[in-house]
Parts: structure tokens; sequence; C-alpha cells
């Protein structure tokens, strides 16, 4: 599978990378640094400029969306994944995977109970973003999962993790790897069931 990973040069998004180079598939990172993970292609610039996002997304099989935000950019997760999504119906590419974060629309029930208060009010912000941004992914039209991972923390992989829909009982664990997430996330773009899905994800 050819994959695009748009948020790939750190972070999660770095981790899926490498982990979708090791099984096999092709990686294109876009970057506005520079950096990407070893044996991935590499397009400079940032998605939220159309013609970068259109070179990026042009021949992928699959596109992942997992930029976090910007400063002094307003909603920058709503923006950038508004642009990739017009520019995949474009180029005809239909699969989307788009990182968010539990607590957004539906998902605070998913959380701890001693963790809602707190996350809606420390959080306000970037859940306002990501709730914009999954309206977007929602209203695509296109293939579309959205993962909505707990707190992120850089210990190592378990190789274990949850998922839970809104509509299913139960509440997740506070915190996951990022490197979990990022192994969740392509056996995510492996499973077509998961096409229409919003997963809370944690450890």
């Amino acid at each position: 599978m050819q994959i695009t990973i748009v948020g790939g040069a750190k972070g999660t998004g770095a981790q899926l990378a490498a982990l979708a180079i090791e099984a096999g598939h092709v990686v294109t990172v876009v970057t506005r640094s520079g950096t990407v993970p070893e044996g991935a292609d590499r397009v400079l610039g940032s998605a939220s400029d159309p013609a970068v996002a259109r070179l990026a997304v042009t021949g992928a099989d699959a596109v992942v969306v997992t930029v976090g935000g910007a400063k002094g950019v307003a909603h920058n997760r709503a923006a950038v994944t508004r642009t990739v999504i017009e520019q995949m119906k474009q180029v005809g590419v239909r699969r989307l995977l788009v990182q968010s974060s539990l607590g957004a629309g539906e998902s605070a029930q998913q959380m701890p109970l001693a963790l809602r208060l707190p996350m809606k009010l420390v959080l306000a912000k970037p859940l306002a973003d990501h709730e914009e941004q999954e309206a977007a992914v929602m209203a695509s039209g296109l293939d579309w999962t959205i993962v909505r991972p707990s707190g992120l923390t850089d210990k190592p992989a378990t190789g274990s993790w949850q998922t839970l829909e809104t509509s299913e009982p139960g509440t997740l664990r506070g915190t996951i790897p990022r490197a979990d997430l990022a192994a969740c996330m392509l056996e995510v773009l492996e499973d077509d069931a998961t096409i229409g899905s919003a997963l809370g994800v944690s450890s």
C-alpha cells in the first residue's frame, strides 16, 4: 500500500511511518522541517497549501492526518484536514485516517470520570479544533476512519490496546503510548471494517 502521512515528521505520525515501512508499505511524509523517518519519501511544505497537499496525496492508496496545532494559527488541524480532503477528492483518493483526540464529539463519555471535567477545561481550544476537523471528515464522503486516543505518552510499546466506539458501553484508560497508537492506526488502515467509525483508543 502507498501511504501518505500528513504530520509524519515526528510524534505518532513518525512512528506510524516507521512501522508502515517495516511492514513493506511505501510511505510519503509531508514535512515543513524537511525531516522524515528513514525510508520515507518527502514532500516539503505545509499541507494547508493546496499545491503541497495535491502533490502529497496523488497516487496514494491511503492518507493519514496526524497534525497538531500550529502557533498563531487558529484551528490548524481542521484547516489542514479540509485542504487534504479537497485534494483527495480532486485526484480520486478515497481512504482517509485521521488522528483526533478522546474528548472530541461524544467521546467524553469514554474517558475516566475523574478526567472529564479537567480535560474539558484545559483542552477546550484543541478539542474545538478536533471537533471542527472531525465534522469535515464525516461530511467528506470519503472512506474515513477517526481514531481518538487518550493521553499520549512516550513509554515503550506494550503491543496491546483497546478501542471503543461511542455506541458501545464502557470507558477507556487515561493514556496510551504513541508507539501503540501508531500500531493501532496501521491495523486500522488495513481493516476496511473500520470505515465510517470513530474509535476511542487507549492502553
